[in-house]
């Protein structure tokens, strides 16, 4: 008989002959884009495909060296920067605080547009000046890609793949000109909220008119973001005939970060593939130190807060206000903050830099989640059936903790008023009407009840495209026509006027014999 050991060397050795390598090009977005960018690099290498990353030199969360890709830096900044982002968030919070005028409303508006503009002028320098490097351009020609994977908030991948003639898949929730969806879909407004509405898939007429001038005012917006930089841009290096956001409906494949757990029902396209809670897994052990202090809670449970990786400190007030209601409860409770240790701490608050979130969710005894409302965040507390209070600041934040409220599974505070006593109150309306908890189990049922594992969907697909070189036939050709044709503006114009023209033939006619009629008529009455 065979030893036992020899024939699994031999299995791991024929499987391994048989396994079909592919190489991706990947332009990631920075921040919180790139943890999720990074788990599907990690699953892409364990399946025995040949990543490489393309990092701009002041990265500040994509590293240079890793096991699972090897990475391409480029000597030029993309303009996100990790303390400018920083300085923009607190900015924010500040003028909120100082109160809701609108002129406040129009000065954070305006903030908001030119920080997107100058990152959308510094993401084009940097493809610009990678074209004009003529070594770089030939080694990723010569390097013979399978496909380019990118996140599309930013148009630096979309772009290097056009211009290298290589199949396009997209990480997606956000494209240069907002949500993914309204890109590639048709999207009705009469049952399909505009981002920031705060509006559901059910709409009375008032609504209805809100959600068209919530319409206007996010187109406008994006294209004064996009319009000024990425036109220009293609004119120069693609000719004028082709309109920039064809590029980008052109992908193959558009991995989305959600599903229907948390988008309301809508149309969708055939090359539209749901990931929603791709990155959630089941949680490990604690450390001994915090394990020791999530058991000494007893039956109250434990309070987990953080709001991301952008926002390390809140202002003091907030700050002093958040601890002060935390230490009226019998909750202990685990809390991220960098900032000045607040005076009201009570002695059931553990104030750490980072904390292991997704072990922290999983854990029976965690009762609440207080978070600002990133995607990730809100996916693995549904994954573990967490309820939320959410205290969003900005970007998406606001509207995904929206959908959240509208399913029962989260209270929200504005960050603008919130205080002591409303957090307090929202804190205990969570952790004691058992419906958040209910509610929040029910949605983590469905999330979890699929035929494959969201993570396995998106491998399946990336590799798809690997194996056939694209997958046009998914994609429709609704992107290549103009809005009169999508909308058949110039058919319905043609058989308006066919009508009219027949109409018109036919009141001549019945015209001229009625004239015939009456001059006879008149012939011989004389």
């Amino acid at each position: 008989m065979c030893h036992p050991n020899l024939v699994a060397l031999a299995v791991l050795l024929c499987s391994t002959l048989l396994v079909n390598g592919g190489k991706v090009l990947v332009f990631p977005v920075d921040g919180s884009h790139w943890i999720n960018m990074n788990i599907i690099i990690e699953e892409l290498h364990s399946r025995g495909h040949e990543v490489t990353v393309v990092r701009p030199n002041d990265t500040w969360q994509i590293k240079s060296e890793s096991p699972h890709y090897k990475s391409i830096t480029i000597t030029y900044s993309n303009g996100f920067d990790h303390k400018r982002f920083g300085a923009f968030v607190m900015k924010t919070l500040i003028m909120r605080r100082q109160g809701a005028s609108l002129w406040t409303r129009l000065s954070m508006e305006y903030d908001l547009v030119k920080e997107f503009y100058e990152l959308h002028v510094k993401a084009l320098e940097m493809v610009e000046r990678m074209f004009e490097d003529t070594k770089l351009m030939q080694s990723l020609h010569d390097a013979k890609y399978d496909l380019v994977l990118t996140d599309p908030t930013i148009g630096t991948g979309a772009l290097m793949a056009h211009r290298l003639r290589l199949p396009l898949v997209f990480n997606v929730r956000w494209t240069i000109q907002g949500e993914g969806h309204f890109a590639i879909a048709p999207s009705p407004l009469s049952y399909i909220p505009i981002p920031g509405s705060e509006l559901t898939d059910k709409m009375t007429f008032i609504q209805r008119v809100q959600n068209m001038l919530y319409f206007f005012f996010y187109t406008l917006r994006f294209w004064c973001i996009t319009e000024p930089n990425y036109k220009p841009f293609f004119h120069r290096h693609f000719g004028s005939d082709v309109h920039y956001m064809e590029l980008f409906q052109s992908a193959d494949i558009w991995l989305m970060r959600n599903d229907f757990t948390f988008e309301f029902p809508r149309p969708t396209m055939p090359n539209v593939v749901y990931m929603s809670g791709f990155q959630c897994k089941p949680s490990k052990p604690l450390s001994k130190e915090l394990e020791d202090f999530v058991q000494s809670s007893g039956e109250h449970g434990v309070i987990v807060m953080t709001l991301g990786t952008l926002v390390e400190e809140l202002p003091e007030d907030i700050a002093e206000d958040i601890a002060a209601a935390f230490a009226e409860l019998p909750q202990k409770v685990i809390w991220r903050h960098k900032g000045k240790r607040p005076s009201t701490l009570g002695n059931n608050t553990r104030i750490l830099d980072w904390l292991p979130q997704n072990e922290l969710l999983g854990h029976p005894k965690t009762r609440v989640f207080v978070a600002h409302g990133g995607t990730n965040g809100i996916q693995e507390a549904i994954y573990h059936g967490v309820p939320l209070v959410g205290l969003p600041l900005l970007f998406d934040q606001a509207d995904n903790f929206f959908r959240m409220k509208a399913r029962g599974v989260a209270k929200v505070l504005d960050i603008a008023t919130v205080n002591k006593e409303n957090f307090l109150e929202a804190l205990k309306e969570v952790l004691y009407q058992p419906s958040y908890r209910e509610k929040m189990k029910e949605l983590s049922s469905i999330q979890r009840d699929q035929p494959m594992k969201p993570l396995d969907r998106a491998m399946f697909w990336i590799e798809f495209v690997m194996r056939h070189k694209g997958a046009a036939h998914l994609r429709t050709e609704s992107y290549k026509m103009s809005s009169i044709q999508y909308y058949s503006m110039d058919v319905a114009a043609f058989l308006l006027a066919v009508i009219f023209l027949v109409f018109t033939i036919f009141v001549s006619a019945v015209r001229f014999l009625l004239h015939k009629l009456f001059y006879r008529n008149k012939i011989k009455q004389e």
